[in-house]
């Protein structure tokens, strides 16, 4: 049985795709029954850069600011309700945005973190810019990228597997944010070193046997996973195909009409702890619906 939500975080920077991320984790608040908080990290590096340069400025400045914020997302909060009949939380600090992300959402128990695609400052890139990488990189908690506006429940789930711990977490996360929806397992396998083999003068046919082996075991593992996972089989399809993982993924989101993919983060090595996978970077950046990152 999957685990239920119990609280979520929505970080916004008032801008329109941030506000699509805020919507759609009030809608998901609203269907698990989990509590909603939101979370503006305020920019005040360039207010002390003016101060530093022009010298004295009245300390009511910043605190203006600070009020300002705490108005607009109360205000967002209000629309919330309104549409969700959600009752959310607001919280507004200041200082380094990753620090006070990490925090807010430790002090909070949050167990998703909800963002926007893009934005007017921090999300802006955070499809490409390395403040998301570190972002999504380093978490602790399951993250969801939020890419389009949020007019119902997820309906249809991508997940690729590589039938690692990951994979089982991954699904888990799945299961818990959209239990209603359709999943359709994707496994994208290669033949080791078979630029390498026909060099050697492998033939095809012994080449397109070991995929064949390699699709038949890839099948098999899969309906292990899904069963392990307590998967409806009436509402989870599989797929095995060969090649180049991210480029089966971002078809296949199309192919199966997805709304959203849900990717691990490969956190396998500490290098990784830091950059992205490859093959997470790709679908970040591609995908046309949401993301969600599982840890």
């Amino acid at each position: 049985m999957a685990h239920r939500l119990q609280h979520l975080l929505a970080a916004t920077d008032f801008s329109a795709p941030a506000r699509h991320a805020a919507d759609r984790a009030a809608l998901v608040a609203r269907e698990s029954g989990a509590t909603l908080d939101l979370l503006h990290v305020a920019a005040l590096a360039p207010l002390q850069k003016f101060r530093r340069l022009v010298g004295a400025v009245p300390e009511r400045i910043e605190q203006q600011m600070l009020d300002a914020a705490r108005d607009e997302l109360a205000a967002l909060a209000a629309v919330l309700h309104r549409h969700h009949g959600v009752a959310a939380g607001v919280h507004v600090r200041s200082g380094a945005l990753l620090a006070e992300l990490a925090a807010q959402a430790g002090e909070s128990g949050a167990d998703l973190v909800v963002l926007g695609a893009r934005g007017a400052s921090f999300m802006r890139h955070v499809l490409l810019g390395s403040t998301a990488e570190r972002m999504i990189g380093r978490a602790t908690r399951p993250m969801l990228v939020v890419k389009q506006a949020a007019h119902e429940a997820y309906r249809s789930v991508l997940v690729p597997v590589d039938f690692s711990p990951s994979s089982e977490r991954t699904l888990r996360d799945v299961r818990t944010l959209a239990p209603g929806a359709d999943i359709v397992l994707l496994h994208a396998f290669e033949v080791p070193f078979e630029g390498k083999l026909r060099l050697a003068g492998v033939e095809d046919d012994v080449i397109h046997c070991y995929r064949g082996a390699a699709r038949k075991e890839a099948l098999e593992r899969m309906r292990a996973l899904a069963a392990g996972a307590g998967l409806e089989p009436q509402r989870t399809h599989m797929l095995v195909v060969h090649g180049e993982p991210w480029q089966h993924i971002i078809e296949q989101e199309q192919e199966q009409d997805c709304d959203l993919v849900a990717v691990g983060k490969h956190g396998e090595s500490p290098v990784e702890d830091v950059l992205l996978g490859s093959v997470t970077r790709h679908v970040l950046t591609q995908s046309q619906g949401d993301v969600l990152v599982s840890v």
